[in-house]
């Protein structure tokens, strides 16, 4: 059957406008600044299968590693209507403690008109309908998810996102679990989660907005089901699917054949003092398109040689085992960091399913940096190893399409949390935020300054925000001039980012590129590495690694200069 490319690109972004909405529910009516105004969430919709269709503009770490964590919900609790499915465990689809997804299913057929699609919490949504579905082997014919980094999930320290040996010192662990069943909160998990965390009112919010947000993916999709028929938009769905896999395949199927290798790595795991490598075999297996049904030629649909081929390995043999320190990565986030490479590389329009990473094999072997085991901590492997993944990637790719890769950015999220008791309050705070850095200069372009960029996408808690929310002042916030690479086309600048304690608090951070500079392409200088002082109250300053902890007191301020991005060209 030939596919309607109008009714194609309609169902696209019928479905990335619900993931977005989704999002915007969140962020409505989620209470914690690190998701309302700094945006560390996501929202993506699924298929029966527990395929992503559709992702939210938001946070890319997030978003390529979600499916894992919706095939562990499904695999593990079989949820029918009314049911959510609450998870964290890194080594089950998650990425780290912080961030806590919940998973909902979406039945078409069992709403009922002028009832909520989620049946969220307060109504009834009859448990034994789910039961029955579940006994007569019927399963849903969509999922919604929504993922949220919560700033506090217990742990050695506040923040949860500190320095640690083993994920048991990181926080409280969740494995697929429901927090809603049958459209009724389950309120002894509600309570176990909360006793176990240091703010259990900003929690109970956050994860409030998270089911508002599936509740919001549900309705939307009742609407469009309603309107063109449920059979219409499974098909679409599956068509979604198809198109993106041809996309790609035609894409790398005109890179020139080859292996490309590159290694990068981390300054240490803040344990010890090694660098830790990452290395990367990038292979391309050539051109498998007959060349009168190439679709980027012809706009047809594509006939491969080897239609089930993978036309690209991504191999991470000889990548260094995984350490003591908490920047192990879990086997999903190297995942989505190759997603998120390989989605940049094509056009903007071309719809972010898991259809992307068909063509795609990934090896990880069991045991390193970039696929850890537990008992590892891995807080950091999430947003800074990630980043490091990246990087190496697009080296290896610059020298298969250099036009089209940029230099290295910052390299590091700036990853701070400062947690103590509030004196307006007498309750205890946790504050987190990630600090942006330089973009790495383009080929045609300059980088952008004081940017969040790749892995994450989110924004810098405003100064307001700030000291409205917690006992702190922010004494500068600034680009850190001169800081990019120079060349043909300079690299971004960093941050300045110092912050004044105005009640006795416990400091984390977990940075990195403070050692090792972003490097430049094609004769681009070196970004400058970032660097972390605090400055005491008799005004010494005391110069800091990348990972450390620190107890400030009333008063003493932390300042941080992020890294500034590479250059491109002499």
């Amino acid at each position: 059957m030939r596919r309607d490319p109008i009714e194609l690109e309609i169902f696209k972004n019928i479905y990335h406008s619900i993931a977005e909405e989704m999002g915007a529910a969140l962020r409505r009516t989620a209470f914690s600044p690190n998701i309302k105004e700094r945006r560390d969430y996501s929202c993506a919709i699924f298929d029966s299968g527990g395929e992503v269709i559709a992702m939210g503009d938001h946070m890319p770490v997030h978003l390529g590693s979600m499916p894992m964590s919706v095939r562990a919900a499904i695999e593990s609790c079989e949820p029918g209507p009314g049911d959510v499915i609450m998870l964290n465990d890194p080594f089950r689809g998650g990425t780290h403690l912080p961030d806590i997804t919940l998973v909902a299913p979406v039945y078409i057929g069992h709403k009922q008109r002028g009832k909520d699609a989620l049946a969220t919490a307060g109504e009834d949504a009859r448990a034994g309908r789910g039961l029955r579905a579940r006994k007569s082997g019927g399963r849903p014919d969509f999922y919604v998810a929504s993922r949220a980094h919560h700033a506090d999930v217990g742990g050695t320290y506040p923040g949860s996102m500190g320095l640690c040996r083993e994920i048991y010192q990181e926080g409280l662990r969740i494995p697929p679990v429901r927090i809603m069943r049958g459209g009724k909160m389950e309120a002894d998990v509600l309570a176990l989660l909360l006793n176990n965390v240091r703010t259990p009112d900003e929690r109970e919010g956050d994860l409030g907005a998270q089911i508002a947000a599936c509740h919001t993916g549900a309705e939307r999709l009742h609407e469009v089901c309603e309107r063109y028929g449920l059979q219409r938009a499974k098909r679409a769905a599956k068509d979604l699917l198809e198109y993106s896999e041809q996309m790609m395949r035609a894409f790398v199927a005109h890179v020139p054949r080859g292996t490309y290798r590159a290694e990068d790595f981390m300054d240490g795991d803040g344990i010890g003092e090694r660098p830790v490598k990452i290395s990367v075999a990038v292979k391309f297996a050539g051109n498998m398109w007959n060349r009168v049904s190439d679709p980027v030629r012809t706009g047809r649909r594509p006939v491969s040689t080897q239609p089930a081929s993978h036309l690209v390995t991504l191999d991470f043999t000889g990548t260094d085992p995984q350490v003591e320190g908490s920047i192990n990565a879990v086997e999903a986030i190297t995942y989505s960091a190759c997603f998120y490479v390989f989605r940049c590389l094509l056009a903007e329009d071309v719809p972010a399913t898991s259809g992307l990473m068909r063509p795609i094999r990934v090896i990880a072997p069991s045991g390193t940096v970039v696929n850890a085991r537990p008992p590892a901590a891995v807080a950091g492997g999430n947003v800074e190893t990630s980043q490091r993944i990246v990087d190496v990637l697009l080296r290896a790719l610059a020298q298969a399409i250099p036009d089209q890769i940029p230099a290295a950015a910052s390299g590091t999220m700036n990853n701070v949390t400062i947690g103590g008791v509030d004196p307006r309050t007498g309750d205890p705070f946790a504050y987190y935020e990630t600090i942006a850095g330089g973009m790495g200069a383009r080929p045609m372009k300059p980088g952008v300054s004081g940017v969040h960029t790749h892995m994450t996408n989110s924004l810098n808690t405003p100064a307001e925000a700030l000291e409205y929310s917690y006992p702190m002042r922010v004494r500068q916030y600034s680009l850190r001039r001169g800081s990019g690479g120079g060349g043909k086309h300079r690299g971004g600048d960093g941050i300045v980012r110092d912050i004044e304690v105005l009640t006795d608090a416990e400091v984390t951070l977990l940075a990195d590129r403070r050692l090792r500079r972003p490097w430049g392409l094609n004769g681009g200088q070196q970004g400058m590495p970032g660097k972390t002082c605090v400055i005491r109250l008799d005004g010494a300053v005391e110069e800091l690694p990348g990972k450390f902890n620190v107890r400030l007191s009333k008063g003493e301020r932390i300042r941080i200069e992020t890294p500034g991005g590479g250059g491109w060209g002499t």
